[in-house]
């Protein structure tokens, strides 16, 4: 078994190393400028990334398990679009990020209109409050979830509601439906950004009609920026929900299993006049033309994903027994990152395993002893669980 393991991290190792041989390849000026800091700049969080854009990694690299990003970087389909769009970057994007929305849409069997595409999810979810938001109508979210929703709402005056996750640490749908009453968006991240966890479509959908009937003015905004990474056929997308009721709005990324999070590319999936509506708060022009060009080409191969969904199950699956076998308790969850209760403060723990040089998420209040750890490929895996284990042992 373990020798299989070392076999599949020496694969994921050459892939990772040929695709950013192709950055470097790029040259550091120019498009290559654009493209290795895009690539090889693995989350915010990692300030030192930015120093180190297009290096190779080695044995003694950090280990960067904190932003919930694609360890092994784009498929080859995405460094294909990126090379063919390069002779085209003097020119404004207009016609790639429409060929985008028609592939996106395809993709979705829905229409073009049905489909609005955005700099990252960021920006959905920033149009999705100035749009339905102001002070006498406000957000509700959940606690801890993806915080920027509630920042864009307080830096607009817009009230901003959070509800507690539950003792399971998923989203408590019930207790968000009855805070709709009068809000001007409710927003639900499923998976659920840090805890992992993710709610059946049967709930989500009881949680659309019971605010369309508490609050029939509210709008429900559904992030799926980790769907990709869902193995739960119970947990099906909310995209059919958006297309018949115009008050849902499903958003996607390419930030997570596309390993695009630098290019920054999302869309938004839902009813033709609510994304009209939505469409007024945007920044035009606000996707590159490498990042859209990278994007349509992603969406056409499926096998990438695939792939990306099985080694990311091996490897959280690896992970997630070794936190069992030690005695802490690891949240079920549908994503590239677990939460572990590691029984003691997590901001602590973080700071030794950055010592360490193992990266892992910030500290989420309410819950003060939870690590956030993204999967990284097995072989980082092997090696942060070395640094847990020794971080952990008992004294």
């Amino acid at each position: 078994m373990a020798s299989g393991i070392l076999a599949d991290g020496r694969t994921q190792i050459a892939m990772t190393l040929s695709r950013r041989a192709f950055v470097r390849g790029l040259g550091i000026s120019g498009a290559g400028a654009l493209v290795a800091p895009a690539i090889a700049a693995r989350g915010r969080e990692a300030l030192w990334a930015a120093m180190t854009a297009g290096a190779a990694q080695t044995a003694h690299s950090p280990i960067r398990l904190d932003s919930n990003e694609n360890p092994r970087g784009p498929g080859e389909a995405a460094f294909a679009g990126i090379r063919d769009a390069l002779g085209e970057t003097s020119r404004y994007p207009d016609r790639p990020q429409e060929v985008l929305r028609e592939a996106a849409a395809r993709a979705h069997g829905v229409a073009a209109d049905s489909v609005l595409v955005g700099c990252g999810s960021t920006e959905i979810l920033k149009m999705a409050v100035d749009r339905f938001t102001t002070p006498q109508r406000g957000l509700v979210t959940a606690a801890p979830t993806f915080e920027a929703p509630a920042r864009f709402a307080e830096r607009i005056g817009s009230p901003v509601i959070e509800v507690p996750v539950d003792s399971a640490l998923k989203l408590d749908l019930d207790a968000m439906a009855a805070k709709a009453a009068g809000a001007g968006l409710v927003y639900v991240c499923n998976p659920n950004n840090p805890t992992s966890t993710a709610h059946a479509a049967d709930a989500v959908r009881q949680l659309v009609t019971r605010v369309a009937t508490a609050s029939p003015g509210t709008t429900i905004l559904i992030d799926e920026a980790y769907f990709e990474y869902v193995e739960d056929a119970r947990c099906a997308t909310a995209i059919p929900l958006a297309m018949s009721n115009p008050r849902v709005v499903v958003s996607r990324t390419f930030s997570k299993a596309y390993g695009l999070a630098g290019l920054r590319v999302g869309y938004a999936v839902g009813d033709a006049a609510t994304l009209e509506a939505l469409a007024t708060r945007r920044v035009p022009d606000g996707i590159n033309l490498l990042g859209a060009a990278a994007a349509t080409a992603a969406l056409a191969d499926a096998s990438f994903i695939a792939r990306e969904r099985r080694l990311n199950g091996e490897a959280r699956a690896f992970t997630r027994a070794f936190f069992e076998s030690a005695g802490f308790g690891v949240v079920p969850g549908e994503t590239n990152f677990m939460m572990v209760d590691i029984r003691r403060d997590a901001g602590a723990f973080r700071d030794a395993c950055r010592g360490r040089s193992v990266l892992i998420g910030r500290r989420f209040p309410p819950l003060p002893t939870h690590a956030r750890i993204t999967i990284g490929t097995m072989e980082e895996m092997q090696r942060a669980v070395a640094v847990f284990r020794e971080i952990l042992k008992p004294a």
